[in-house]
């Protein structure tokens, strides 16, 4: 009971994480090395929350289900047991997760048994049954009730542009919904029919915004919502995000606090929430967000055993021989590797042609971390390497798509003051997007990164000819690439010509067995300039 004359207060603490993309151990899976990342770590940090403050929600936001060798080994090799990330969560007693772009690499199946293992609920307002209209998941929120009689209401959205990377297999009979008008629909249910004192919105998206300004970041196509979330939708107090893998707290858009942890669980979001019983009503005092980080935070032991079974036969999968390599094929200079042609990228694009058919293919180093191939390969040489779950596929485009995606590409390198190569910001920020600069084989081209961006390509053959920009060729290559994924449109809603269901990784993998050996070569078809004082 409350005296007389006293305010009635009460406080909540929520916990988000995002995009964990299958990191559960602190370690690096290509050379097992520690690691301050995984959902080991955050379990640690959960309790410490839990002892300090007495009402605690745990919302994890997305992209749970993929990313490293253990979420793989489980999806494609041994999925009889439970999902070692469901595990982690039912472990950890989240209150719900929200449906990321990711979980369905692997199609729905997974993503069904992923769900029906959850001891929490699934939310995802923006993705409907095609034929009912109807959340495919159910109910796409949580009404949590406090003790005091605080009734927080929990949304969960996901960016509708999925059918813009997803093979369409795997999110057949779905329909993806903007994510504004969605959220329009069901906030508008959470305050008026579930009488929410408090609206939380759990978004897998990101920012289309400078979060002060209000400057357009990137193109406005729907992938990321954020800052029009929190401009458009009366009543969300506050917005949790992912998908661009930013750290972000401390900060409000129109009065809606906004948090964003990050990926691979290097950190954990906090929101904190004060509020007062104010004529009957709760009101919000004071709102704050901080990222606590998981760096020099011990793991979960009790975590570690839980999932030690699949960790174990993840470990022997990737210890597995493949085959040798003659030469050279380390990445020993991530910019060196993208500036001129190389025998890791030659060899995962010849791999690409000769099993495809196709004679032009276009692959990325998706990341710095990338080691190449010893001489003695193995599994988790590959899974290092090509670390998504992408298929092939060959498109038919023209020769002036092909140059401007070469001119996209170059977009990647801009030159310092002194003259000196480095990624632009365009593909820096918000998040690094390495993934996003390909390189090409079958063709013979060269970009001048001194030269303004749309006029980089300064040339560009075809077996021994000037490309014919009105000519149509066939060009393999991953099928996020394929449907336009990294903003080249270019490449969205092209004939496909074939369709290679089986993971690359697979393929690369499958491919180095059949020969026993390979062995590296340059052809040094591409490569990028600049001028000299």
């Amino acid at each position: 009971m409350t005296q007389p004359g006293k305010v009635q207060k009460s406080t909540v603490t929520i916990l988000e994480t995002s995009d964990l993309h299958g990191n559960m151990l602190p370690l690096h899976y290509a050379n097992n090395l520690p690691n301050d990342v995984g959902l080991a770590k955050i379990a640690a940090l959960v309790a410490g929350e839990r002892k300090k403050e007495a009402n605690v929600i745990v919302i994890d936001n997305g992209d749970l289900i993929q990313g490293t060798p253990l979420a793989y080994h489980h999806a494609r090799l041994d999925n009889e047991p439970m999902d070692p990330m469901v595990i982690g969560l039912n472990y950890i007693g989240y209150d719900a997760a929200v449906i990321g772009n990711h979980e369905f690499n692997y199609g729905l199946d997974v993503l069904g048994k992923a769900v029906k293992e959850s001891e929490f609920p699934w939310l995802c307002a923006s993705i409907v049954d095609a034929a009912s209209g109807e959340p495919f998941l159910g109910k796409p929120y949580i009404i949590k009730e406090l003790p005091e009689g605080v009734r927080i209401g929990i949304l969960g959205l996901t960016t509708p542009y999925i059918p813009n990377w997803e093979n369409p297999a795997h999110i057949a009979g779905l329909q993806f919904v903007d994510a504004v008008e969605a959220a329009h629909k069901w906030v508008k249910v959470l305050k008026e029919e579930e009488r929410a004192d408090v609206v939380v919105v759990s978004y897998h998206g990101g920012f289309e915004r400078h979060l002060e300004t209000g400057e357009p970041t990137e193109p406005l196509t729907g992938e990321n919502q954020g800052y029009q979330l929190c401009m458009e939708v009366e009543g969300v107090d506050v917005l949790l995000t992912g998908h661009q893998h930013r750290s972000i707290a401390g900060q409000s858009i129109n009065g809606v606090l906004v948090v964003q942890p990050g990926t691979a669980g290097v950190t954990l979001g906090k929101v904190k929430l004060e509020l007062s019983l104010v004529e009957g009503k709760w009101r919000i005092d004071t709102k704050t967000s901080e990222l606590l980080s998981v760096t020099g935070v011990e793991a979960d032991k009790k975590l570690l055993e839980l999932v030690d079974t699949h960790e174990a036969k993840t470990q022997e999968w990737l210890d597995q021989p493949i085959g040798k390599l003659t030469g050279d094929m380390l990445v020993k200079d991530p910019m060196q590797t993208r500036l001129k042609d190389s025998a890791l990228i030659e060899f995962i694009n010849r791999v690409q042609m000769e099993l495809s058919g196709a004679p032009i293919s276009n692959t990325a180093l998706f990341d710095n971390v990338s080691p190449g191939f010893p001489s003695d390969i193995t599994m988790r040489d590959i899974v290092s390497n090509y670390i998504y779950p992408n298929t092939l596929k060959v498109i038919r485009i023209s020769g002036q798509d092909i140059k401007d995606a070469l001119e996209q590409s170059a977009e990647y390198f801009e030159l310092t003051p002194g003259g000196e190569v480095q990624v632009s910001s365009k593909f820096r920020e918000p998040k690094p997007q390495h993934y996003n600069y390909d390189m090409w084989e079958g063709i013979t081209y060269k970009l001048n990164i001194s030269r303004p961006i749309g006029e980089r390509v300064v040339q560009l053959d075809y077996d021994g000819q000037p490309l014919d920009l009105d000519a149509s060729y066939d060009v393999v290559m991953n099928n996020y690439r394929a449907a336009g994924g990294g903003n080249y449109a270019m490449f969205q809603d092209k004939p496909v010509i074939k369709d290679i269901p089986t993971d690359v990784a697979e393929l690369l993998a499958g491919y180095i067995m059949e020969r026993g050996t390979i062995e590296a070569s340059v052809n040094g078809n591409w490569e990028v300039i600049w001028d000299t004082e």
